[in-house]
């Protein structure tokens, strides 16, 4: 009997062993089933290129943008070019030329600069807003059927207690930031 039991014993160890390996066998192929399926169902996402830039275009030039609204801060006009020209080189994988070659070419003025009243407390005005109006010129080189003008338009609010000038210098990030969006949605995400 006691050779029986050792049998036994020894066929028990072997099932452990086999179990245990079996068991392990089982967690391995568990986590490269777990692993396989969030690999293919992650979400790929990218900022580079907004809109699909076709494959053949290459180069982007911002021509100086002007001024033609009768009054409007001198700085801005600068501001918005060269923020125009970051924005595009930190979004796409377009290289920036000052040549006239460009296939993307981007200029525009600021065309109006306006100030209303937005808000009144008793019989004075408690509250002003600058709208600032961007007329935007798209030149495509290589569909021409993509070419476009369009205006793109962003209005900031502040006391009437500050002048237009210490809003617009407050103003300044907010003014610079919403608008080169607009300009560079409008173009190449086609908002």
């Amino acid at each position: 009997m006691s050779r029986n039991k050792k049998q036994k014993t020894k066929n028990k160890k072997q099932n452990s062993r086999f179990g245990f390996w079996i068991l392990n066998i089982g967690h391995w192929v568990l986590g490269l089933l777990i692993i396989t399926v969030f690999n293919y169902a992650s979400c790929k996402y990218s900022f580079k290129d907004s809109a699909p830039i076709p494959p053949e275009v290459k180069t982007f030039r911002v021509n100086q943008f002007g001024n033609q609204a009768p009054y409007a801060d001198p700085q801005l006009a600068p501001q918005l070019t060269e923020a125009m020209k970051q924005k595009v080189i930190s979004n796409t994988r377009l290289r920036q030329t000052n040549e006239d070659d460009a296939q993307y070419d981007i200029s525009g003025y600021v065309s109006n600069y306006a100030v209303t009243t937005t808000g009144i407390s008793g019989s004075t005005a408690s509250q002003n807003r600058l709208t600032i109006t961007f007329h935007v010129i798209f030149k495509d080189a290589v569909d021409n059927t993509k070419n476009s003008e369009s205006d793109v338009s962003s209005s900031f609010d502040y006391s009437a207690n500050t002048s237009l000038t210490d809003a617009a210098q407050a103003l300044n990030t907010q003014i610079i930031t919403n608008l080169t969006d607009q300009i560079y949605n409008k173009i190449f995400s086609d908002w």
